[in-house]
């Protein structure tokens, strides 16, 4: 399950495209963040998740988020301000194993190492599509776990909303604000469609309208356990409430409960910030993303590198600027990562989180806000690449103080 909004610049404060997502996987799932310099590849062919592709003569540099272990990516934005996050939809299409395809977090990182804009990353998607198809087991330890996907595809100046089923595919453009959760909504108010799997019904070839994609594929069950509806609902609701977006608003968005008296222990598929719980929850937000995209000056990519955002702050991230990329590059097990060593925190917050947690909120809360408005300040000065560099790894180290703080204090738990 997962949640990813948008609001385009004439809804946001200063003007500039506003991205965010909560990947939401399974609970021991460690999440990377990658950073991908711009390439003239040597090799002809590009090994992706299962299969492999022809390459292409030049990709652009990404910074992405993505499980430990898939060479596609969750979530991510390019060097020329795309920015795409995906969703797992459930359709009655019917999954041919025995044809392996690309997978969902696949098909995002292609489109954001070969595209300019969200239209031409829109046209790469259906086409990668087209050819070789979504067959592609999306779990980790679970096996089983198939599914189609939908995408938020953005640049400075573009929103598209993508729908897939096998495919099947469907896209429009999005005005000032949009959102997508797990479930198929295109009707017939797409831009354009493309119907492999089936051919429009004689009901609707009559009544001389466009075939509705989510009647004619959504998966009613699966979609309506995940709760995706209730979930696509609040997030929109809440871009919608507020005249003049933030960062710090999609913070908070991501971080959203379904209900003010939370109990991670008895949370739900209503939850933004997800949390797991067993069979009919098996998912944790095991990454989030902010994305505040400038057509002119630097973007500022905010990553939580950590699982479940209401434990967490967002870093700060810049093209063209390094960091200590094994500090972000965790692997099966607890190690040195800043995803593990978060994740103890996490758990040992969980032992007592209506106490604990306010607890928490009140060590990150003022250090999030600093950094939001020092990110500011620094780009009014159109800053140097070595400034920007700086300023992450500063961040980076005031985290760790405090992670380190708290996990001496509670100790004893």
């Amino acid at each position: 399950m997962c949640d990813t909004l948008v609001a385009l610049p004439d809804k946001t404060a200063f003007g500039n495209l506003i991205f965010g997502k909560n990947s939401d996987r399974e609970p021991l799932e460690a999440q990377a963040i990658a950073h991908y310099p711009r390439q003239l590849p040597k090799e002809n062919q590009l090994k992706c998740t299962y299969i492999t592709i022809p390459q292409v003569e030049e990709t652009f540099e990404v910074i992405l988020s993505k499980p430990f272990q898939m060479w596609g990516a969750e979530m991510g934005v390019n060097e020329h301000g795309v920015v795409i996050g995906n969703e797992a939809v459930f359709t009655n299409v019917r999954f041919d194993k025995k044809k392996v395809g690309l997978t969902g977090m696949d098909l995002l990182r292609l489109a954001l190492e070969r595209s300019n804009s969200a239209k031409q990353a829109l046209k790469i998607i259906t086409n990668l599509l087209e050819e070789f198809g979504q067959n592609a087991c999306g779990g980790y330890q679970n096996r089983n776990f198939y599914y189609h996907n939908s995408f938020l595809i953005a640049d400075p100046q573009e929103v598209f909303i993508l729908e897939t089923a096998g495919k099947s595919w469907a896209y429009r453009r999005v005005n000032s604000i949009g959102s997508i959760s797990n479930g198929l909504t295109l009707d017939e108010d797409y831009d354009e469609a493309h119907f492999v799997e089936e051919k429009r019904t004689i009901q609707s070839l009559f009544s001389g309208k466009k075939e509705s994609f989510r009647g004619r594929f959504s998966d009613l069950l699966y979609t309506e356990v995940g709760r995706a509806k209730q979930r696509q609902a609040c997030t929109f609701g809440f871009l919608e409430k507020r005249k003049e977006l933030e960062v710090q608003d999609f913070f908070e968005a991501l971080r959203q409960h379904d209900r003010e008296d939370f109990n991670p222990k008895k949370a739900t598929t209503g939850c933004i910030c997800m949390h797991a719980t067993g069979m009919t929850n098996p998912s944790d937000t095991t990454g989030s993303m902010v994305a505040e995209i400038r057509k002119y000056g630097p973007s500022t990519i905010w990553l939580t590198s950590t699982s479940q955002p209401c434990m967490s702050v967002y870093l700060p991230f810049y093209f063209g600027t390094s960091w200590d990329q094994g500090l972000f590059s965790p692997s099966a097990h607890p190690d040195e990562s800043l995803w593990w060593k978060a994740k103890s925190i996490q758990r040992s917050i969980l032992n007592d989180y209506s106490k604990l947690q306010p607890e928490w909120r009140n060590q990150l809360d003022p250090l999030q806000t600093s950094w939001v408005l020092e990110n500011k300040k620094l780009l009014e000065k159109n800053p140097e690449t070595e400034d920007l560099s700086q300023f992450t790894e500063k961040c980076i180290r005031a985290y760790l103080r405090v992670l380190q703080e708290f996990s001496s204090k509670s100790s004893p738990l």
